[in-house]
């Protein structure tokens, strides 16, 4: 491997296995060789806090107990069968998935074996079942990598493919420090929605499926939606005879310090799609909740060769059982509260943090330059820093983004906070040239 070889964010890259020459990307110098709860170890035995749960999947931490056992009993009896049939795990897991569904979602689709499959079988139900073709996403939605879903999404994601997938509408998001229309939220009447009515009205074929949204925005910069935008949003949609869908692969199962988004907010959509939390410790499955109305499209049409997968589904049971135990949530917001708590109040010392955001444990820290531009540069060697002093952390639009994202797996302790916060705080403060 040539030593002068960088990685997409400029860091060197001197430090390789010879078959990593193999890679189609070029994977981080560190090489990882365990985990344990929110802690990461590499081959020379350094420990890392993973800030990011992994790829934000890891709801219950590295190597759960309880997973690795379920794992194991689980593998000795069947890892595998075609969804044609009943077996225990899955029938537990459907069973369980319907008990904590926000309400009026009664059906449960597992033939999905990703989140970006889930966003892409959720938009074929809507399109098949309302006779229309559109889909309104928001500006800077992450739906998937698939075709479709990257046609969904931002700009810079879509660049550099020749396909133009036709019906796709991109709206502004709910972004209440920067305004698409320069409103102030107070008096703004939530034009962010009303708006949405002239993107129908005159940059759609007149024919729209369905409006797929993220609650909270993952990938593009951990932006909440204020008070009472989902509502609004639902209102008009039933107006319009539009489908609702809320994509919560990254919100739900616990992220928000609920079980999902939607609970938060307290608005139900008419189709979620769920993921990666529901893995437990890095275990594959994705899926649709849908209302009763919307089930009936015909099994060929959505449909994937692992989606229901039995390991993966005995996995997501034992999840979802240890979320639902008393005080489990409960945990989450209190130390969602306490980690926001603490950025917030070292926020005005720092002078490139413009916003500390979030809800539960997904929480961003917006970033900008000395006009106040978003400043991806400092936003990705802060990662950087962080990760030479043991924080693993992952910034917005895959380093093209402006805003550090914190998302610890849901066990983490407040305890633990405290050791991640007594790194993070005083490389900020360094990096701003302020005194601790």
């Amino acid at each position: 491997m040539n030593a002068e070889t960088f990685t997409f964010d400029g860091r060197k890259q001197n430090s390789f296995d010879p078959n990593v020459r193999n890679f189609y990307f070029l994977p981080d110098e560190l090489k990882v060789t365990r985990g344990e709860g929110v802690y990461l170890y590499t081959d020379e035995g350094r420990r890392f806090l993973d800030c990011s749960a992994g790829t934000f999947n890891l709801s219950l931490g590295y190597s759960h107990p309880e997973i690795v056992s379920v794992i194991q009993e689980q593998a000795e009896k069947l890892i595998h069968v075609t969804s044609k049939f009943q077996v225990d795990p899955v029938n537990a897991l459907v069973r369980g998935l319907a008990e904590v569904a926000p309400p009026g979602l009664t059906k449960v689709h597992l033939k999905s074996s990703s989140g970006s499959d889930a966003n892409e079988g959720a938009v074929k139900i809507a399109q098949h079942l309302s006779g229309k073709s559109d889909v309104i996403s928001l500006f800077r939605a992450h739906l998937g990598q698939t075709i479709a879903m990257t046609q969904a999404g931002a700009a810079f994601r879509r660049k550099p493919f020749a396909f133009q997938l036709p019906g796709m509408l991109h709206v502004p998001d709910p972004d209440c420090r920067r305004c698409f229309y320069k409103q102030e939220r107070s008096t703004c009447g939530l034009l962010c929605v009303e708006r949405i009515n002239d993107f129908i009205d005159y940059a759609s074929s007149g024919k729209v499926a369905c409006l797929i949204m993220e609650p909270i925005t993952g990938n593009g910069g951990n932006l909440v939606a204020p008070d009472g935008y989902l509502q609004a949003l639902k209102k008009l949609c039933e107006e319009r005879d539009i489908i609702l869908i809320f994509d919560e692969v990254q919100t739900g199962f616990g992220r928000t310090g609920r079980m999902f988004a939607a609970d938060h907010f307290g608005v139900a959509p008419h189709m979620l799609t769920f993921g990666k939390g529901l893995g437990g410790s890095g275990m594959p499955i994705a899926g649709i909740l849908t209302q009763e109305h919307l089930s009936g499209v015909p099994g060929h049409h959505i449909n994937s060769t692992f989606g229901g997968n039995i390991l993966s589904s005995a996995v997501a049971a034992k999840t979802l059982e240890i979320l639902r135990r008393p005080g489990f949530l409960e945990n989450v917001r209190e130390v969602g509260d306490h980690i926001m708590a603490r950025l917030r109040a070292i926020a005005p010392k720092v002078k490139f943090i413009f916003d500390v955001r979030g809800v539960g444990l997904m929480i961003g820290i917006e970033i900008v330059d000395a006009d106040g531009k978003p400043d991806a540069k400092l936003t990705n060697h802060l990662a950087n820093l962080a990760q030479d002093r043991g924080l693993l952390m992952r910034t917005s639009l895959y380093g093209y983004g402006n805003v550090l994202k914190i998302r610890p797996a849901l066990v983490i302790t407040k305890a633990q906070a405290d050791e991640m916060l007594d790194i993070l705080e005083p490389l900020l403060l360094e990096v701003a040239g302020v005194r601790a």
